[in-house]
């Protein structure tokens, strides 16, 4: 056995952000349940926050069996075929630690945290979108993220605002306002 095999593997806190949950009444599905599907699954320190599907928890799996597990639980224990952005705990905490100085500052302005989920990444849906108008919306990037801020008055006008528009990207993110983004970054750390 190789010293590569004799390595146990490392629980790692992580955050599962399920896409379109409870919303306009679909996907509905309560916390509880959420919750203790997560917790029969196996998945350790498992906690919700908020009714729009993000699940903290514990788990040794690499991130590709994580992502198969949490497909799988959600589609065959409650019957939700939805997509779901998985992030390391520490990686949402630094990232957020990062943030842009502008981002959540303004009370005028929408603030928001756009989680990307794989294969695609930030840069693609930059590159989809396009440029933006800086005197109506601010972007940046933060590994997984996109950070997005825009003025309530002129939002209609952004770029971002329209990604709900392109299906191709629409259903490979999920949104979180600034204030779930903060508590969740939050609760990562402990």
């Amino acid at each position: 056995m190789g010293q590569d095999d004799q390595r146990e593997a490392v629980a790692r806190r992580h955050i599962a952000l399920l896409r379109g949950v409870n919303v306009g009444g679909n996907n509905m599905i309560s916390m509880s349940k959420l919750k203790a599907a997560f917790v029969e699954h196996g998945f350790e320190d498992v906690a919700t926050y908020i009714n729009s599907g993000n699940v903290l928890f514990t788990s040794d799996l690499d991130p590709v069996a994580l992502r198969t597990a949490c497909g799988h639980l959600l589609e065959t224990e409650l019957g939700l075929r939805t997509p779901v952005c998985l992030i390391p705990a520490d990686e949402l905490a630094e990232a957020v630690d990062q943030a842009p100085d502008w981002w959540n500052k303004n009370k005028e302005s929408s603030h928001n945290a756009i989680f990307v989920i794989p294969p695609l990444t930030p840069a693609q849906v930059c590159a989809t979108v396009g440029p933006i108008n800086p005197e109506h919306e601010s972007v940046a990037c933060q590994g997984s993220l996109i950070f997005w801020s825009a003025p309530l008055k002129t939002y209609s006008r952004t770029r971002f605002s329209k990604i709900i528009q392109d299906k191709s990207l629409y259903n490979s993110i999920t949104i979180r306002n600034a204030n779930t983004t903060l508590k969740l970054a939050a609760l990562a750390r402990g």
